[in-house]
């Protein structure tokens, strides 16, 4: 991966490993010498290098869930929380954190970078936290940092069953009343999760925080949308690769810059296309949200998936994410 090639890495100890449900583990990090660890703000994440010497790194939110550890953490906090949800059917990263990593080892991470913070606008408007599954994270260390700014807020969190959801006698001690929880499973009708139920008591321009799964976001960014919210006062960060979509086809992509043409099946991405032909693109996230893969587009309609765009630069056609976007027709020249 080009895009961001880990040169800053630095060893921590695993000081202790917490089941948190069935499918999701805490992992509680210090620095080997006891030392500060470098600071973060709500939202940040770090990468943790999957398999000793390994190539592969995965990106896990720092949590914290106390508002009085706010200043310390953005300063110099004396550990690092994450939260690895355990998928089956994955690249293998989150299997190994559950299956190899045990107190005492040592993790090899990267420093915190935080592409989903709060808007220090946001601070007293009221702002509403949806977390879908692992995406609390995240979502719990933005409650947290409103907390101590002494700001309202609205905390949502939904998953397939309340018993298995993280953290969360630490966000009822948090939250209190502004937490609000939700499973697939609940008889209650009022505890099953219903995005026009929630819309239908917020106000348009409410600053939205969201994260979880593609289809949560998806439905939060369109139901939002529909509503009247302005694009910039809806943030989220996806938990995945985006996925293909049904209806997709296959395409031929020219790269100008080194005039070679590719073939992208319809289950493929552009980015995949130009690894899979021996090609260094830039990239990072994989999921529409950074935006480090951005191109040029010199020819051709383009069908945006990201989530970092404005409307207004999807609608010129001028640059697209070639991690997630597609051609809406047989063929797409971009400047690569």
């Amino acid at each position: 991966m080009s895009a961001a090639p880990v040169t800053d890495a630095f060893d921590v100890i695993v000081e202790s490993v917490e089941p948190l449900s069935s499918h999701i583990t805490s992992f509680r990090l210090r620095a080997p010498d006891g030392r500060a660890l470098p600071g973060f703000a709500a939202g940040a994440h770090i990468r943790v290098q999957v398999g000793e010497g390994s190539d592969e790194w995965r990106a896990y939110s720092l949590v914290n869930l106390a508002s009085d550890a706010c200043a310390a953490c953005e300063r110099a906090p004396d550990h690092y929380l994450i939260a690895v949800r355990r998928e089956d059917a994955g690249a293998g990263g989150s299997l190994w954190m559950h299956s190899q990593v045990r107190a005492g080892n040592t993790l090899r991470i990267a420093p915190p970078v935080n592409a989903f913070a709060l808007e220090h606008g946001d601070a007293g408007a009221n702002a509403v936290l949806i977390a879908g599954g692992i995406g609390i994270t995240p979502i719990a260390s933005m409650a947290a940092a409103l907390a101590a700014r002494g700001c309202r807020y609205g905390l949502h969190y939904t998953g397939r069953s309340i018993s298995q959801l993280a953290f969360v006698d630490a966000l009822r001690a948090l939250a209190g009343e502004q937490l609000h929880l939700y499973g697939d499973d609940e008889a209650s009708e009022a505890s099953r999760f219903d995005l026009e139920r929630l819309f239908a008591t917020l106000t348009p321009g409410q600053p939205l925080y969201v994260c979880g799964p593609q289809g949560l976001i998806d439905a939060v960014i369109a139901l939002a949308t529909q509503r009247g919210w302005p694009r910039e006062r809806i943030r989220s960060e996806l938990f995945a690769a985006a996925t293909p979509q049904a209806g997709d086809a296959a395409f031929e992509v020219e790269l100008r810059q080194t005039g070679m043409t590719l073939s992208v099946a319809p289950a493929q991405t552009i980015l995949d296309a130009m690894l899979d032909a021996g090609l260094d693109p830039l990239y990072d996230c994989k999921r529409g949200e950074c935006g480090v893969c951005q191109v040029g587009v010199i020819e051709g309609e383009v069908e945006h998936r990201d989530y970092c765009l404005s409307e207004t630069e999807k609608r010129s056609g001028k640059v697209m994410h070639i991690c997630v976007s597609r051609a809406r027709a047989a063929r797409l020249v971009i400047d690569a």
